[in-house]
């Protein structure tokens, strides 16, 4: 249950801070004082849309913090996964809105992401607004309420049967990409065996392009390389009209040597002479050698030209032969599955025949354990809403058997309701009231609470459109729901107020040019003044009527 709550430059919230209880406590206060703007801030500390709308004008950020106590256990066994574990029993939650929108939440006052945050955020506090009585209407909300009244082991099939509607449905999908027509399959074969032949035609093999245009630049000029390397080489070694490179570093090898046997400085300079002389030698043999294997054959040149127009066609397959030579694997891969296509399509049906049988058994075995399901809700709905004053409604849920397998199981649900002895039940939509669906929606709270491990209910004007004789009955079911959760109620309602264990009452304080909202816990004599406020004023009159109301819940 949530325990304190400090909300700082929320809207009008300048500085909120509250210390909560177990048990029914309610909050009121006039048209617009903000009380909206707790629910709002709530939502935000779960994890709900954090807009900068919400920081009050003028300041950078706002925040909201947490501190929750009592924990269930799904709760604390998902911290300690995720490892944030509970201290002492309680978990602190923070939220923190900037207007640059750099926004913060932290789970232990460590900083942790938004889908982190939110997850573990959930089955703390059950927020029904105003919203969600509207959702009654939609028939798509009636299954997921039913299964959530079935609790865990009908929710675990539920998860199963999902799976198994989910993997048939992608083996349709596959089934369906392989079941092209046989005309199309034919035609792909046939383009497919084309291309594989063409390139295997050619026969391209990795880094011949590039050793080919080499040789071509080479073969384009020979006559410029067989002038040079015979320039380079005479030059180097056997020039006819001057000592060669290699003659003179000879020579003057041989001087040094000669000097050395007189003076030993010369000793250093002989080995950079023979380095070099070694080196020429080294050159010259190379020279000689790339001569020698130098062989231009006739019509060679051609022959690589034709070669590398052949290579050209191929582009259209890749921009480079390894690109050429890997769409022609893909190519062969994808036709050796066409080839096989048949046999993959026989496993295929086999699996999705196998998937099947398993999502028909646990669609059948959901749907036997939601008509025991059904019901359970049904009876204890009938109790619920007598007690609401509602004895002589009557309440079902039908089934819409689906064919297909889907997510969700074998039927669709719908909840039908009818208010008035003699009537036949009909879809909600068209039968209940705004009182009936208030009513209603309590009634289901009520039950489900039995079974929920959720800590914390809120309830926002559940008692909306609900009056005379019945609003004591709304009262008096929202406390007996506190006597097992926390729950917290904004009502407009002053026999609702009265039955609550603790009152805060929501105003606002203009001070200068500034508004603010503050929520003030009441004490005895100030919440039979804000009851006296709700039953219409505060003469006399009001008052008396309002401490009676008071006597009447306390006793």
């Amino acid at each position: 249950m949530l325990t304190e709550m400090h909300v700082e430059n929320f809207a009008l919230m300048e500085n909120v801070r509250l210390n909560l209880h177990p048990g029914l406590t309610v909050f009121t206060g006039e048209t617009g004082t903000g009380k909206s703007m707790l629910i709002d801030a709530l939502g935000v500390l779960l994890g709900g849309r954090a807009s900068t709308d919400f920081i009050r004008h003028g300041l950078e950020k706002a925040r909201i913090e947490g501190v929750f106590e009592d924990l269930p256990s799904n709760v604390i066994a998902k911290l300690d996964e995720v490892g944030y574990p509970v201290e002492d029993g309680q978990l602190f939650l923070y939220r923190e809105i900037n207007a640059n929108g750099k926004n913060a939440c932290r789970v232990q006052g460590r900083t942790v992401p938004l889908s982190l945050y939110r997850s573990l955020c959930q089955g703390l506090v059950d927020i029904h607004g105003q919203m969600e009585h509207q959702s009654l209407f939609q028939p798509e909300t009636h299954r997921g309420l039913l299964d959530d009244f079935g609790g865990g082991e009908h929710l675990q099939l539920l998860k199963y049967v999902n799976e198994q509607a989910h993997d048939y449905r992608a083996l349709l999908t596959q089934e369906k990409e392989l079941l092209l027509s046989e005309r199309d399959r034919e035609k792909r074969e046939e383009m497919l065996r084309y291309q594989i032949k063409e390139i295997m035609a050619v026969n391209p093999q990795d880094s011949e392009e590039e050793e080919l245009l080499a040789e071509k630049k080479r073969l384009a000029n020979r006559e410029k390389i067989l002038n040079l390397t015979t320039e380079l080489y005479a030059n180097l070694y056997q020039s006819e009209q001057e000592r060669s490179i290699y003659d003179l570093l000879g020579g003057s090898r041989k001087l040094v040597q000669d000097l050395v046997r007189f003076d030993d400085q010369f000793q250093d300079m002989l080995e950079p002479f023979e380095a070099v002389y070694y080196a020429i030698e080294d050159l010259v043999e190379r020279v000689r050698s790339y001569q020698e294997s130098l062989e231009f054959e006739p019509g060679r040149l051609d022959q690589i030209e034709e070669r590398l127009i052949q290579l050209q066609r191929l582009r259209k397959y890749g921009h480079t032969v390894e690109e050429v030579l890997a769409s022609k694997e893909e190519m062969i891969e994808e036709l050796q599955r066409i080839t096989h296509l048949q046999e993959e399509l026989e496993k295929l049906q086999e699996k999705k025949a196998i998937v099947f049988a398993q999502y028909t058994t646990g669609a059948k075995k959901l749907t036997e354990q939601r008509t025991q399901v059904a019901k359970e809700m049904e009876m204890g709905l009938h109790e619920e809403l007598s007690s609401l004053g509602l004895e002589k409604s009557h309440f079902e849920v039908h089934f819409t058997p689906v064919k297909e397998p889907r997510s969700g199981g074998a039927e669709e649900v719908e909840f039908y309701f009818t208010a008035n002895p003699g009537e036949p039940p009909k879809p909600l939509a068209k039968v209940a009231s705004g009182g009936e669906m208030s009513r209603l929606m309590l009634a289901l709270k009520s039950l489900l609470a039995k079974i929920e491990s959720v800590g914390t209910f809120v309830f926002d004007e559940v008692d909306s459109g609900v009056g005379g004789r019945t609003i004591q009955k709304v009262g008096e079911k929202l406390a007996k729901v506190g006597q097992n959760k926390q729950v917290f109620c904004i009502t407009h309602s002053a026999p609702v107020a009265a039955f609550a264990e603790e009152h805060f009452g929501i105003v606002k304080e203009i001070n200068g040019e500034r508004t603010r909202t503050l929520v003030n816990r009441l004490n005895e004599s100030e919440r039979i003044e804000e009851l006296a406020r709700m039953l219409g004023g505060t003469d006399e009159i009001s008052y008396q009527h309002a401490e009676q109301l008071w006597r009447a819940q306390q006793s």
